[in-house]
């Protein structure tokens, strides 16, 4: 955006507020509800009343390349809602709503207060105390109840302000007739009681004081040109947004399909509910954002297919710019497409035995994933494709290179895999790209890892059966059996033994098993839990005992023998060879460095 498409200026408080009243300011429709309570609002009025800066607004002129929904300022006039907003407040909205709430309305405010309880009344200001020097401002803005009468706990009235006389005869001044004061001013001055003349001077003493500063208050706003690309008004909002709460891209399109009578909000909500059952729980945490992303990738890409067919160049992306230049017809397009993808990429990560949320190694990968399925159609559905999507999937996971920003290497994945499985000789570049280093094993021990998460998965796939029952564990017997990581020699033994903890709590000294696995194991010694499960009886025989365990990528002798050492070496050995066949290329060999160092563990780990 350059210099020249906003301005500096200033407008009169009162000049504002009546924009506010006839509707030519408005709310774009992705702006919060006004949520400040009473004390912030009765410290923004106190320094009003005293001249004091109160920030610059952030306005966005209308009718321009940024079309979005408007939206009337809490409190105005509903009939004003057929009016068309000449300008839009981006940044301001907290201060402006409560200045024309607790000023211009002529009904109670509604707010809350410190405890968050809804309260509705009027705001005041009481005119010795403003004029006394002495006094905090903060305390002469007084907020009363809706009946203008305030009570104390045993229910004795404090204050009654319920007719003008009384507050004639309080000195109390309503807010509501800042800008409108000459009638009040004349009931004021004839109101008995004390004399004319010392009348005369408070109110003098107050208009010079208090209310000459609300009706030559100036506030400064920046304001955008209706030119000012969508993008840009995003990146701004986020920037200056004093309420401290982001704009998502969602909320941002939402407000812009809905200046053309689209509704954004209510057509996610109903495309979503095809993964609402338990069937999809890969898919519980998968955000509106993550799906105009899959939405914005394919509809790039199919951008760029026709571009290419006639001579002609354009990117894959989906880039917040990329995604707020979407229209309606290119969403509507693609996101049906979208649905398919992701039900498709939730059916491939069963395959690949990840069920849930709570074990994926990374969110984000189901961006790319969802489009490269919605993108293949049928043609995802052959073994070969499988295998090649199952490659570059484990690539990504076990090279962990979808933490960081990894926006642009979504709009690789998106070409590179479909034209791959297509046919294409050219690999991938996160294939390329991805590296796992034999040393890195040591250091995994939290499930909060990706690659952890990962390894987990692909014992889970590589045919670990339940080492007392002997049952594959597999999405039927996964979550009625409580399926977590345990360790194999237990920790309490470990300690015992002087095994340091970044060693005995990596991924090589952890395996797949069913909750009730794990309590009969307990904190012994291998030998010890592996000679009680046999004599108990909680196995056929001891020979089945053995297929099982060794199923986990395992040497039974070596637990049986408790030789941690030996067990650590071959493990180790066994799960390398278990990632190169994911990996679909060599692991680097790298000798660990003897240290302690560990990642940290979840909380619910097991002792």
């Amino acid at each position: 955006m350059a210099v020249e498409d906003f301005g500096l200026d200033r407008k009169s408080l009162e000049t504002l507020l009546a924009w506010v009243d006839s509707g030519d300011l408005q709310l774009p429709d992705f702006q919060r509800g006004w949520v400040w309570p009473q004390s912030n609002i009765s410290s923004l009025v106190a320094s009003i009343s005293l001249g004091y800066p109160t920030g610059t607004l952030m306005l966005l002129q209308t009718g321009g390349a940024t079309n979005f929904k408007a939206r009337l300022v809490e409190g105005t006039d509903t009939r004003k809602s057929s009016v068309t907003a000449q300008r839009l407040i981006l940044d301001g909205q907290q201060r402006i709503t409560s200045l024309y709430q607790a000023i211009k309305m002529s009904t109670p405010v509604i707010t809350v207060d410190d405890k968050k309880k809804e309260i509705s009344g009027w705001f005041y200001i009481d005119m010795k105390g403003a004029i006394n020097e002495t006094i905090d401002r903060d305390l002469t803005i007084v907020f009363v109840p809706e009946s203008r009468i305030v009570k104390n706990f045993k229910g004795e009235v404090t204050l009654d302000l319920s007719n003008s006389q009384q507050e004639y005869k309080l000195d109390y001044f309503p807010l509501k007739e800042v800008f409108s004061s000459s009638d009040w001013q004349k009931g004021y001055i004839d109101f008995g009681g004390n004399s004319v003349a010392e009348r005369w001077d408070l109110w003098k003493a107050f208009q010079d004081k208090v209310l000459s500063k609300f009706q030559k208050y100036q506030m400064p706003y920046i304001e955008l040109a209706k030119e000012t690309p969508k993008g840009a008004v995003c990146e701004i909002f986020e920037k200056v947004n004093t309420g401290g709460v982001t704009l998502t891209v969602f909320e941002l399109l939402t407000a812009t399909f809905a200046a053309d009578n689209q509704d954004l909000r209510a057509d996610w909500k109903g495309r979503k509910q095809r993964w609402a059952g338990s069937e999809h729980k890969t898919l519980k945490k998968f955000k509106e954002t993550d799906f105009l992303q899959i939405v914005t990738l394919l509809a790039t890409y199919k951008k760029k297919q026709k571009n290419l067919s006639s001579g002609n160049s354009s990117r894959v992306s989906c880039k917040r710019e990329d995604i707020l230049s979407l229209t309606w017809e290119e969403y509507e397009k693609s996101a049906g497409e979208a649905v398919k993808g992701l039900l498709d990429a939730n059916e491939f990560l069963r395959s690949q035995y990840i069920f849930d949320e709570k074990y994926l190694p990374y969110g984000s990968q189901l961006i790319p994933l969802a489009a490269i399925f919605a993108s293949l159609g049928k043609d995802s559905e052959t073994h070969a494709a499988q295998e090649k999507i199952a490659r570059w999937f484990w690539s990504g996971v076990l090279g962990e290179l979808y933490g960081g920003a990894i926006e642009t290497r979504f709009g690789l994945d998106l070409p590179e895999v479909v034209e791959w499985v297509k046919g294409s000789k050219t690999v991938p570049r996160t294939i390329e790209d991805a590296n796992f280093t034999s040393s890195r094993l040591l250091t995994l021990s939290s499930r909060l890892s990706a690659a952890y998460k990962g390894i987990f998965a692909l014992m889970l796939k590589n045919g670990a059966k339940d080492w007392i029952k002997g049952t594959d564990i597999t999405i039927a017997t996964y979550f009625d059996s409580k399926i977590d990581i345990h360790h194999i020699f237990p920790k309490a033994w470990c300690r015992s033994q002087g095994i340091k903890r970044g060693h005995y709590n990596s991924i090589i000294n952890k395996t797949p098993l069913t909750a009730k696995t794990n309590r009969s194991i307990g904190g012994v010694a291998p030998s010890e839990y592996i000679k009680k499960i046999i004599e108990t009886g909680k196995v056929s025989s001891k020979a089945s005992l053995i297929k099982n365990i060794n199923s986990h990528v395992l040497e039974f002798n070596f637990l049986n023998d408790n030789d941690y050492y030996e067990f650590y070496k071959d493990r180790q050995s066994k799960l390398i060879k278990l990632i190169e066949g994911a990996f679909g290329k060599p692991v680097q060999l790298v000798e660990a460095e003897d240290s302690d160092r560990y990642e940290e563990l979840d909380e619910d780990e097991d002792e």
